[in-house]
């Protein structure tokens, strides 16, 4: 667990500095710098992109790790692999970016029946997708290397830097709300241009057109995991996308601070995810199912604790943070609670995606997964209309729940590999506990300052019982290493 532990607590630390830009950027310059319209509009594009861009890269970034340890052996095969990698997906971007342009008229009615703003801005989502789905395939060429650091420095925080630049530059009049979207080309292209400049410094790419070894097993792989990949992108994002069917655009913005506020719980999992995936490839190629099966309970419960101290601190403080932003976002209050349920049971089940993805049954689960992409689009034409921004949370928590529940059967039932020890429940104790302990009360101090004090009080008190009760090696062996360097420079 040593390169997990370090690429790991790199990942998080960078992926928590990302979000903490997210967060003033979501928080605060979004609402306040580009308004409700803009900022739903943001959020729309961003998030049909997210859907479309495993389709763009023909979800190869999860074919490259899983074959890399077979095709690696010389240096001309690496060199055929990596080049076969990134030609597949032009297979199908070609077509499809020819059929979008002749057809954009329709699409774009279609898609700004309820909001006609978005009519002039959906040419931007497919460019977008593709230069995310670029970015991925590289990234995993990073990751398959292992040198997963780069590349979260470029996607968590880079990325929102620019962001965070060009919202700037909307207050400072320098660009319009309009350019503004339209600038979204320029960050995440700038992103894959850094990307594609680190990969090739990390290992030379060097253009080999030659069909590698296994080409029918990977282009088998590929088609199922592209459907898989797509699935799981849309039961994070098709409520955004599908409010906007049903109601004005700027409660996107609206569910869209509630989501990202959810989406902290969710940083641990992103950063450790880099590196264990990697892992749990090559340990499920040589067949090393007692490490495998260690992996998973250590990966489980590491991020039980961390992703429990993130919601527990989230829920205490939310009301207070809602006191920070304009009157109108509160009624995202509901919607935090239910998706941040959802992100800490899909958290606690640890590398389970990278178990299944690198499994020879990773095609069972493709139709269970199009069966809850069926079950969440109908829950929000149900949901939405009648309950609103709750209704399309409720949806959400519905759908992944289910999926994460049949995921973890299927590992268990089928590999026979289990997340959980006694542990777990002593880790959903401590989480209930300091819950109920620090939500009902708040310092009389001004919102901010509450926050800090109670957060500060929560983790000691969170923190201080899991160190007790040793509930994750890992998460005491760190804070043991912190509390020695702390000690030894007084």
């Amino acid at each position: 667990m040593g390169i997990v532990i370090k690429q790991s607590i790199k990942n998080t630390i960078i992926t928590f500095i990302g979000f903490g830009i997210g967060a003033v950027n979501t928080l605060f310059m979004y609402p306040y710098f580009l308004g409700e319209d803009y900022f739903g509009l943001s959020g729309y594009v961003l998030s049909a992109a997210n859907i479309l861009y495993p389709i763009m890269s023909f979800g190869i970034q999860n074919t490259l790790i899983k074959f890399f340890n077979e095709n690696n052996k010389t240096e001309h095969e690496l060199n055929s692999y990596i080049t076969y990698m990134l030609l597949i997906p032009l297979v199908f971007i070609i077509p499809l970016t020819g059929l979008f342009y002749f057809n954009y008229d329709t699409i774009a009615a279609y898609e700004s029946q309820k909001n006609p703003i978005i009519y002039s801005f959906v040419w931007v989502i497919p460019l977008i997708a593709i230069f995310m789905g670029y970015f991925e395939i590289f990234y995993a060429w990073l990751r398959a290397h292992m040198q997963s650091v780069f590349g979260s420095f470029v996607k968590e925080v880079f990325v929102r830097l620019l962001i965070s630049v060009l919202l700037f530059g909307v207050y400072f009049k320098y660009i319009t709300p309009l350019e503004f979207i339209y600038s979204l080309v320029f960050v995440y292209g700038m992103s894959l241009l850094l990307i594609v400049f680190y990969a090739n410094k990390i290992k030379r790419i060097v253009l080999r057109f030659k069909v590698p070894k296994q080409s029918k097993a990977i282009w088998t792989y590929t088609i199922f995991i592209i459907l898989s990949a797509s699935i799981a992108n849309m039961l994070l994002d098709i409520d955004k996308y599908m409010i906007k069917h049903y109601m004005d655009i700027d409660n996107i913005a609206f569910y869209s601070v509630a989501i990202f506020i959810a989406m902290v719980i969710s940083v641990p999992s992103r950063a450790m995810h880099q590196i264990t995936y990697p892992i749990t490839a090559k340990l499920m190629s040589e067949q090393k199912w007692e490490e495998l099966n260690e992996l998973y309970k250590k990966t489980s419960i590491t991020l039980q604790v961390i992703g429990g101290l993130i919601l527990v601190g989230i829920l205490v403080n939310i009301n207070q943070l809602y006191l920070l932003l304009p009157k109108e976002y509160s009624q995202g209050l509901f919607v935090v609670f239910t998706i941040g349920l959802s992100k800490y049971f899909d958290l606690i089940l640890g590398n389970n995606n990278a178990i299944i993805f690198n499994s020879k049954y990773y095609k069972a689960v493709l139709s269970l997964g199009i069966v809850l992409v069926l079950l969440i689009v109908l829950l929000n034409m149900y949901f939405i209309p009648h309950f609103g921004l709750n209704g399309a949370a409720f949806a959400t928590l519905i759908a992944i729940t289910l999926y994460s529940l049949a995921k973890l059967l299927f590992v268990v039932l089928r590999m026979k590999l289990f997340p959980f020890t006694y542990k777990t429940i002593v880790a959903l104790g401590v989480v209930l506990i300091s819950f109920f302990a620090f939500y009902y009360w708040d310092f009389s101090f001004h919102p901010m300052l509450n926050i800090i004090c109670k957060s500060i009080l929560v983790s000691i008190f969170y923190l201080g019982l899991c160190h007790v009760l040793k509930i994750s090696s890992d998460i005491n062996f760190v804070m043991r290493s912190i509390f020695n360097k702390v000690f030894k420079k007084q």
